[in-house]
């Protein structure tokens, strides 16, 4: 067996039996090059031909299969589509926004936050939900969306904006997970400002070039964003404005230009 073996795996160095002496002791760290490789040559004769790893299906129960579509966006109904002038000017406002952004990054970061703001953890999904949206969205109540007038916000209830203090702490691996919990939800639930304010930002964070993570993230959410404003009956709500921002940033400034909207 051990000839077989050579035979599929030849020594990277091979190594005649070295002459030690016969008080050499493998359990004790190696004194002369011969006694380490020595105890190389005895280790490697224990090692069993075959391996089975120990997993643990727990963990994979989530996320065993990645569904990829290469569909495109739903037409935007007849006069939803926003112009082509439009377009461009959200670009390059877009544009300027993330040069700030990591322009004064630094600063932003050394911000103290509040007492109240504790960042969930990057791989608690649940917890950016409620961070994000507020606990009244996540429990499906009554939400009311805030007002400058408004003194005593309670931020857990209603959840927190997307404050330059921070996404500026957040890493790249951080801003990828919180877009997909984020388009998760909005595959499952409704639209909202606050909900929009919030995929703006991580966009607005997002680098690139885009890894495939993201790429395929931006995708499904540019998608989702066509689906939603396809069932709004009025043209005129903010909601689709926010929506077709979210598709022209995918398509124009991401540069995935099958999914842009055709110029009205």
């Amino acid at each position: 067996m051990e000839s077989a073996v050579e035979e599929l795996m030849p020594r990277l160095l091979p190594v005649d039996n070295c002459d030690l002496t016969e008080d050499f002791d493998p359990t004790v760290p190696p004194r002369t090059p011969q006694e380490y490789l020595k105890r190389v040559q005895i280790e490697a004769a224990k090692c069993p031909d075959v391996v089975v790893a120990q997993i643990d299906p727990r963990k994979l129960k989530k996320k065993q299969t990645v569904n990829i579509s290469l569909s495109g966006c739903q037409p935007a109904p007849e006069g939803y589509s926003p112009t082509m002038k439009w377009q461009r000017e959200q670009v390059a406002h877009f544009s300027a926004i993330r040069q700030s952004v990591n322009k004064h990054r630094n600063h932003w970061k050394s911000q103290h936050l509040d007492s109240n703001v504790a960042i969930p953890r990057p791989d608690d999904e649940e917890g950016w939900k409620k961070f994000c949206l507020g606990e009244k969205q996540y429990l499906d109540t009554n939400v009311q969306e805030p007002s400058d007038e408004n003194n005593g916000i309670d931020y857990v209830q209603i959840g927190f904006p997307p404050l330059l203090s921070i996404v500026s702490r957040m890493n790249q691996a951080t801003v990828t997970s919180v877009l997909e919990y984020l388009t998760n939800w909005l595959i499952e639930k409704e639209f909202t400002p606050g909900l929009g304010r919030w995929l703006y930002a991580l966009l607005a964070c997002l680098e690139k070039p885009l890894l495939p993570e993201a790429h395929s993230l931006i995708r499904q959410l540019a998608r989702r964003c066509s689906e939603v404003r396809v069932l709004e009956e009025n043209k005129s709500e903010e909601k689709v404005s926010a929506l077709n921002l979210l598709i022209c940033l995918v398509g124009r400034y991401f540069d995935q230009h099958d999914l842009a909207d055709e110029a009205s």
